[in-house]
């Protein structure tokens, strides 16, 4: 079974085999939910004050209560787009999409200037992507279906070792820099 990652039906039905409950069901080898960092909430928060800014020449009254009902709306819409990240026996499940493990080729973590370069300048057009602006760390899933044209998938984690543990891959490790020793002044006396 597999569903592309623009597909709608790419959420786990409750009543598939992968479901949690039962005898049959898929042992969760790893899990993560994308949750927004501390000051992402931080951010709602002035936002939703800008709402009393907005209201009070109506009344202060008004004003705190849209305050507090657009940060709670804004709290409902960060909760429910939180991706999740699940690893099971047969499955891998990156936000909206899913794939059966048999199709997930290399697997490659990356950190800091090595995840940046994979956010950016190597990145494929065609790649499913899962990025959240407040993780750092991506992991390179590649996709080995014939029948999917996306590359790979990329994806922000904050456990980027164990996901790729999980998968049987390796964490990137960059290579060393290379600086080059300037000559000895007296190496290029002649005389």
């Amino acid at each position: 079974m597999h569903e592309s990652p623009s597909s709608p039906t790419a959420q786990p039905s409750p009543h598939s085999p992968t479901a949690r409950s039962g005898p049959a069901a898929d042992t969760v080898l790893y899990e993560e939910r994308l949750t927004p960092a501390w000051w992402i909430w931080l951010v709602a928060l002035m936002v939703s004050s800008l709402a009393i800014l907005v209201f009070v020449p109506i009344s202060l009254t008004t004003g705190i209560t849209a305050a507090v009902v657009m940060f709670l709306v804004l709290a409902i819409l960060l909760i429910v787009s939180t991706p999740r990240i699940e690893v099971t026996q047969r499955l891998l499940r990156v936000g909206r999409a899913t794939i059966e493990r048999e199709h997930v080729g290399r697997v490659t973590g990356y950190r800091r200037d090595a995840a940046t370069e994979q956010r950016g300048p190597s990145l494929h057009g065609l790649a499913y992507l899962c990025i959240r602006g407040w993780v750092d760390p991506v992991v390179r899933i590649q996709i080995t279906d014939e029948r999917d044209r996306t590359p790979y998938w990329l994806t922000s984690t904050r456990r980027p070792e164990q996901l790729v543990y999980v998968l049987g891959g390796a964490m990137h490790v960059p290579a060393p820099e290379t600086t080059t020793a300037p000559p000895d002044a007296e190496d290029g006396d002649l005389a």
